[in-house]
């Protein structure tokens, strides 16, 4: 979805509609991460910025502010322009070496593991505990209503 036809037919607008409905919901919010949870797509999507009660994900899942290659690209960027302000013009070899280096990095924090240390997630399910888990989530979650009111706000067409 990412281009000039999809830009053109309002997929900013369209995503725009659903962030704003999705971060007023007063529903009780379960995330579950079956791939790769990546940036605008991992917020919309009722990442946790959103608040969900619960987060769990799949052993195989990849969890980050975006995918990895985007990522990698520009942490290297930052770093040869750190390099650059210290008077340090980096050659091939040291550019390859830098590029290997942040991709490990960056590739050992997308794993699903990084993000349960951290308590990013709730829980990592074999999908055969999928069910039993969302179960005993929506149970929990539907004991207590906060009361709020569902507003949105005005939704531009």
């Amino acid at each position: 979805m990412v281009g000039k036809e999809s830009e053109q037919a309002g997929i900013i607008r369209s995503g725009a509609k659903l962030v704003n409905v999705i971060s007023n919901s007063v529903v009780p919010k379960i995330t579950l991460i079956v791939g790769g949870s990546y940036g605008a797509g991992n917020y919309a999507l009722c990442g946790k910025a959103f608040d969900p009660r619960f987060i769990f994900a799949w052993p195989n899942a990849e969890y980050a502010v975006m995918g990895g290659q985007q990522a990698a690209n520009t942490l290297l960027e930052v770093q040869v322009q750190t390099l650059k302000r210290k008077g340090h013009e980096p050659d091939a070899a040291e550019l390859e070496e830098l590029r290997k280096k942040v991709a490990a990095s960056y590739e050992e924090q997308t794993d699903i593991r990084y993000a349960a240390a951290r308590l990013w997630v709730d829980g990592i399910l074999e999908p055969g505990q999928t069910r039993a888990a969302l179960l005993t989530a929506l149970d929990v979650a539907t004991r207590y209503d906060s009361g709020k009111a569902f507003k949105t706000g005005v939704l531009q067409v």
